[in-house]
């Protein structure tokens, strides 16, 4: 009988070697089967296509989103074939397994009058300073928050103007930075004047970390209460924001799938999504045709 405990510590073993997973990643394939397992019988040779089905009811009933519960039966399909391999397992229960699919959730973005807000006061503290700079970099390179926190100063080329980050999957990629980020960059620069190339651009509190993206997020949150009067702002907004804008004027969809970092263009073409979202209500509130007369909606 296969040893569940055993089984899964040796998976994430091979995902973290064979794969190079990240450790979120890790983490959520362990979240995901654990969860499953709460609910499977207890051999995992004794498990049937049934079984799966009842765990996607039961994970329905406890309210788990649509999404979540893809993401677990994803999981377990990569599982069971990884024990098919290696541990001899006869069959994946889970690969004809099929949940609802889940509704395509657009992101909020800002309009281009209410991020100029963000960028409408002169940072004069310190601390001000990093918080500008890292608003630059987030709306104005569309940084995710752990590319932003994980930047070291060998990662920046001024003179280039571009900054280097390794995204999801390891995968590394340059971003251009504006003429607003550099500026800003090399103000909080001078605040770091004795840090070494390999020093943390953001530090943290404790030496040799990098500021906790908790704490991106709290200032974000501080940031937009007092800019914007909500607390709203965060590192996703800031970064659909940028991906938004930057279609808008440009329309090349690839060029942003590359800015972004994302390795399937269909993620990327939710933005096209809020655009004709944003045209949509365009011709809603300006084109004479949109609006019924009175009488046609009687």
């Amino acid at each position: 009988m296969i040893d569940r405990s055993v089984a899964l510590e040796a998976f994430l073993g091979h995902l973290a070697f064979s794969k190079q997973y990240s450790a979120n990643t890790l983490e959520a394939y362990r979240r995901d089967i654990t969860l499953a397992y709460k609910h499977l019988p207890q051999p995992l040779e004794t498990i049937r296509p049934r079984d799966l089905n009842a765990l996607v009811s039961q994970l329905n009933r406890d309210g788990l989103a649509s999404r979540s519960i893809q993401r677990a039966l994803s999981a377990l399909r990569t599982y069971f074939n990884y024990l098919i391999q290696h541990y001899a397992l006869p069959a994946n229960p889970a690969e004809a397994i099929q949940t609802p699919k889940a509704k395509q959730r657009l992101p909020q973005v800002m309009d281009v009058d209410t991020a100029a807000r963000l960028f409408a006061e002169d940072p004069a503290t310190k601390l001000a300073k990093r918080d500008r700079t890292m608003l630059e970099l987030l709306y104005g390179s569309g940084l995710r928050v752990s590319e932003l926190t994980g930047l070291r100063w060998r990662d920046i080329d001024l003179s280039n103007r571009t900054v280097a980050v390794v995204g999801k999957g390891d995968k590394a990629r340059r971003c251009p930075l504006g003429k607003q980020s550099i500026a800003a960059l090399r103000v909080w620069r001078e605040n770091r004047a004795n840090d070494g190339p390999d020093a943390f651009v953001f530090p943290g509190r404790k030496p040799g970390t990098g500021v906790r993206t908790r704490t991106v997020q709290k200032r974000l949150k501080d940031l937009g209460v007092r800019l914007l009067g909500d607390s709203t702002l965060n590192p996703h907004l800031l970064r659909h924001s940028f991906a938004t804008h930057l279609l808008g004027s440009s329309g090349d969809l690839r060029s942003v799938q590359e800015l972004l970092g994302h390795s399937n263009i269909s993620t990327t073409q939710i933005y096209t999504h809020l655009d004709f979202e944003h045209l949509a209500k365009v011709y809603d509130d300006a084109h004479p045709r949109a609006h019924l007369q009175a009488d046609e909606s009687e």
